[in-house]
């Protein structure tokens, strides 16, 4: 039964697209779409003087110095302060997880000679703390990397939309709204408008 109904569907759906084509109807003339008005033709020149290539390579090399072949010199402060921000916590992850790695290992020997520094933890809680300080570390270095190729990838993309104008006429205005609906209520919100 159903696939009498589907062959049905198809059959109806087939014959209503075939005599959909009509060769003797035409809406206008024929327009060739590979077809161009060589005097209507914008040609591109390129304004920017930046290589964004460069910008990139300088940038890998240290960061923030792509940023200052753009000439964005508000970005050096952000990138350095982020790279020195996640330093300083990388570092300070391995000393604990090294801590507590060292006292687990004094914990769980045999040799009464070493003793745990951290002695009221025992061996399980030592263990989800090394495992949860290990795991913060190399997050963090995750986070390192990623934050390393965004400051590429935006020294080269600032030096791609240098060539770029900005209009004074584009602006965006945002202030509160108050709409009235179809019951006689209001209400309230935030209006956006885009001037250009």
């Amino acid at each position: 039964m159903i696939r009498v109904v589907l062959f049905s569907f198809f059959i109806l759906v087939l014959g209503v697209s075939i005599f959909a084509q009509d060769p003797e109807v035409t809406v206008g003339e024929a327009f060739d779409s590979l077809a161009y008005d060589e005097e209507h033709i914008e040609i591109f020149t390129e304004l920017s003087t930046l290589n964004p290539n460069r910008a990139a390579l300088l940038s890998a090399v240290l960061p923030g110095l792509g940023q200052v072949y753009n000439k964005q010199y508000w970005k050096v402060p952000l990138v350095v302060g982020g790279a020195v921000m996640l330093g300083h916590y990388i570092r300070y992850q391995d000393r604990l997880y090294n801590s507590f790695r060292s006292a687990l290992i004094a914990e769980s020997d045999a040799d009464p000679r070493t003793i745990n520094a951290f002695s009221p933890l025992n061996t399980e809680t030592l263990e989800a703390n090394v495992n949860q300080l290990r795991r913060d570390r190399d997050y963090l270095m995750i986070m390192t990397a990623l934050f390393y190729m965004l400051n590429i990838v935006d020294a080269h993309i600032s030096a791609h939309l240098h060539e770029f104008q900005i209009n004074d006429a584009l602006s965006m205005d945002i202030r509160p709204a108050i709409q009235s609906s179809a019951l006689n209520s209001r209400s309230v919100g935030i209006s956006f408008s885009l001037k250009f």
